[in-house]
C-alpha cells in the first residue's frame, strides 16, 4: 500500500496509484475545526502565532482522521502582515481578517516592506514546518501562498485595484512584481524548511472577477512566475486554487505551469475535466455542505466528485471550522473506498 506521500506524488506526475488523496492544503484552504482544536488543545487565535501550536493543530487534523496532509498557516493573511496590513487575529471560530490596508493607492507600492523570514507570522510559519517535517515525513507537507492578486486587494482596497488595472496598467504591473518577488521567497523559505508541496490559492484574481482579458494580463503571468520559481524546489508538486466560475478563462488556465488546479463548488469537474486535458484536477465538495449536510450526504458527495473525474479529492474552500470532524472523515472514508467500489 502506498504511503499518503507517494500516493499524491504519482497522482500530481499522473502515474497510476491505489486510490485518490483526500487532501486540504492550509492556507486560504484551511482545514482546522473546532472539534479538532479541543481534542489536540491547540486552539485559534492562539496557532495562528506560535509555531508548536500550529504545528500540533495542523497534525491533529491528520491524526484524528482527517486529510492526508499536513497544511499550514490556517488563513490568508499572512503575507500580508508582513509586508504592512493591519492584521486582526480573529477568534477560535473566526479566521484571521485584514482590519487596515498600508496603501491607499497603487502609487505607493514602494512602502510596502518586503517579506523577512526570520520575523512575525513568516517565521511562525516556518518555524511550524520544521516541526511538522521532523514528526512525520511520510505524510505530504503543504506549503501555502496567497495568489498575487488576492495579496494585492489585502494591501489595499480592491474596488480601488480592480479599477487601477485599466486606468494605470503599468503601475499596477510595478505592484504586482514586488508581490510576486516576496511571495517567491517566502515559499522558498517553506520548501525549503521542509515543506514538499506547493499551493498558491487566487480567491480574488479569478477569471469571473477580472474576466479574461485582465486575467491573461494580471494574473495568469504571476501565477506562472512564482510556478516556474518554486517547481524545482516542490518535491511532489505544485497546485494553484481557482475560486469561482472557470468557462472564461479555460484557455488562460490550460497555459498555467502547475500540476494540478483545484476548483470552487461552483465549478463542475465534468467541465473542467473536459477543457484542460493535461491537468490533474483537485476538488471539490462544498464546504457550505460540509458543515450542514449528515455524514452520508457527504460521503455521496464526496464519491460523486471522484465519478466526475476529481483525481484528488478535496474540499472547495476553506472549511468553517464549526464543521463537524465526521464529515471530514467520510471525505476520507470515500477516497479510501472509491477504487474498492470498482470505480
Amino acid at each position: 500500500m502506498l504511503t499518503s506521500k507517494e500516493r499524491l506524488r504519482l497522482t500530481l506526475a499522473k502515474k497510476p496509484v491505489d486510490r485518490p488523496p483526500c487532501i486540504c492544503p492550509g492556507g486560504m484552504m484551511n482545514a482546522a475545526v473546532e472539534e479538532v482544536m479541543d481534542l489536540s488543545g491547540n486552539k485559534w487565535p492562539e496557532a495562528h502565532s506560535n509555531s508548536e501550536l500550529m504545528a500540533g493543530l495542523a497534525a491533529g487534523i491528520y491524526e484524528q482522521g482527517g486529510f492526508e496532509n499536513f497544511g499550514v498557516p490556517f488563513c490568508m493573511t499572512v503575507e500580508a502582515e508582513a509586508m504592512g496590513a493591519e492584521v486582526f487575529l480573529g477568534t477560535k471560530v473566526n479566521e484571521p481578517r485584514v482590519a487596515s490596508y498600508p496603501l491607499q493607492v497603487v502609487e505607493d507600492w514602494r512602502k510596502l516592506k518586503n517579506i523577512n523570514p526570520g520575523e512575525g507570522r513568516i517565521k511562525v510559519v516556518l518555524d511550524a514546518i520544521k516541526i511538522l517535517r521532523d514528526k512525520n515525513p511520510q505524510v505530504p507537507l503543504v506549503a501555502n501562498l496567497v495568489g498575487p492578486i488576492s495579496l494585492a486587494t489585502s494591501l489595499i482596497e480592491p474596488t480601488i485595484f480592480y479599477k487601477e488595472m485599466r486606468k494605470k496598467p503599468q503601475v499596477v504591473h510595478d505592484m504586482m512584481m514586488i508581490i510576486t518577488e516576496n511571495l517567491i521567497a517566502f515559499g522558498k523559505a517553506q520548501l525549503e524548511a521542509g515543506a514538499d508541496v506547493l499551493t498558491v490559492s487566487e480567491p480574488s484574481g479569478t477569471g469571473e472577477i477580472l474576466g479574461p482579458a485582465l486575467f491573461r494580463e494580471f494574473s495568469a503571468p504571476y501565477l506562472n512566475q512564482i510556478i516556474e520559481a518554486l517547481k524545482d524546489y516542490a518535491g511532489l508538486g505544485t497546485i494553484i486554487h481557482i475560486c469561482g466560475r472557470l468557462k472564461s478563462v479555460y484557455r488562460e488556465l490550460k497555459d498555467l505551469k502547475c500540476d494540478a488546479i483545484s476548483v470552487d463548488a461552483i465549478t463542475s469537474i465534468e467541465k473542467v475535466v473536459e477543457n484542460l486535458p493535461g491537468k490533474v484536477i483537485m476538488g471539490n465538495l462544498s464546504t457550505y455542505a460540509l458543515e450542514y449536510k449528515s455524514p452520508l450526504g457527504i460521503k455521496n458527495m464526496a464519491e460523486n466528485c471522484l465519478l466526475s473525474g476529481a483525481k484528488i479529492l478535496a474540499p472547495a474552500c476553506g472549511i468553517g471550522p464549526r464543521t463537524p470532524l465526521v464529515n471530514i472523515q467520510m471525505m476520507l472514508e470515500a477516497a479510501k473506498e472509491h477504487n474498492l467500489n470498482g470505480v
